[in-house]
Formats: structure tokens, C-alpha cells, sequence
């Protein structure tokens, strides 16, 4: 692979595009994208998009997210007839400008404040791809037995097999460079 580079910041006025996955969450879909705007207007200290990606939503998402992107200057809302989180991401990384492509669950579990944490290693050069993980020690996650089971279960099967190197290939906090991501 060749050297990373700096990102070139002053050539885009969008560094920052973080992609919503959402499948039927007509009730959690604008609070979540109005906190998630207000956070990153509060503290991202670079321009950035929110974008909508709605997976096929037989229910009234498609009408929130419309609202959304006509009410909120930084939302796209963007509309897939057929389900899949992998085509979602594609479809929208694939068309996006920023230099630098995120994603997170529409529920927002992960602490708002690690998103800059998550993103400053691509924007620097440092990394190429970051991966978010509720298995670290430091970690306070709250959900089931069973849940927690096979969240283990499922990273311990792709960890020996794959002998991947990172230890929560669920977590839904996932960030990437746009190079690298035209490249995979």
C-alpha cells in the first residue's frame, strides 16, 4: 500500500460524512439525527453531512427522512428499494465527496464523543479504517446474556478463522477513508 497522506482539508467543504443505516425507525429517526446534528454542530470542528440511508422502510421513515433533509441544512436523506446495511453503505459512500465516510446505528449507543476519537486518525493520515468496539475492557455496555453470548461468539468465530485483528466486527461505529474505500 503507499504512504498515507494528510488529507487535504481546505479543498472540501464537507470533511465529514457519517451514513444512518435505517430499516422501519420511523419513531427513533429524528430525535436521533437531531442529536447526532446538534452534537457534531456543537463539537466537530470541521464541515460535515449526516445521510440518511433508508433500507427499503415499509413504514413512514422515507417521510422523516425527507423532512429531515429539507429541515437540516447537513441531511440527505437517500432511498434504497432493496435492504442491506453493506448496500446502504455502498450505494452512499460510493456518491460521497467527503474524504473521510462514517457509520453509526440509528439508536446512537455509542457515546457521541468518541466520534471525533473515531475520525481524527483518518483525517491526520494516521489510519486508513477505525472500528469502534463495545468488547474493549474500558468499555460499559448494558444489553442481554444472550445478545452479549453472541456477540462474543460471533467475533471469537471471526477472529480464529479470519485472524482479524479487531475485536468487535458488530459494533455498529465504523469509520473509513474515502480512498481506501473506492479502492475496497
Amino acid at each position: 500500500m503507499p504512504a498515507r497522506e494528510h488529507l487535504l482539508l481546505g479543498r472540501t467543504a464537507t470533511v465529514l460524512d457519517v451514513v444512518i443505516p435505517v430499516y422501519n425507525e420511523e419513531t427513533d429517526l429524528e430525535p436521533c439525527v437531531r442529536r447526532l446534528h446538534h452534537h457534531l454542530s456543537a463539537t466537530f470542528p470541521y464541515g460535515f453531512r449526516i445521510t440518511i440511508a433508508d433500507n427499503a422502510s415499509t413504514d413512514r421513515t422515507p417521510e422523516v427522512s425527507a423532512r429531515l433533509d429539507d429541515a437540516i441544512e447537513e441531511v440527505t436523506a437517500v432511498r434504497l428499494e432493496r435492504k442491506g446495511r453493506g448496500r446502504a453503505l455502498r450505494t452512499v459512500w460510493s456518491h460521497s465527496e467527503a474524504p473521510v465516510l462514517a457509520y453509526m446505528d440509528v439508536d446512537l449507543s455509542t457515546d457521541l464523543n468518541a466520534l471525533l476519537p473515531l475520525v481524527a486518525p483518518l483525517i491526520s493520515g494516521h489510519s486508513d479504517l477505525a472500528i469502534g468496539s463495545r468488547l474493549a475492557r474500558s468499555s460499559r455496555v448494558v444489553r442481554g446474556p444472550k445478545r452479549e453470548f453472541i456477540s462474543r461468539a460471533y467475533n471469537l468465530i471471526l477472529r480464529s478463522s479470519l485472524a482479524a485483528r479487531f475485536s468487535d466486527a458488530q459494533c455498529g461505529f465504523k469509520a473509513i477513508r474515502k480512498d481506501v474505500a473506492d479502492r475496497l
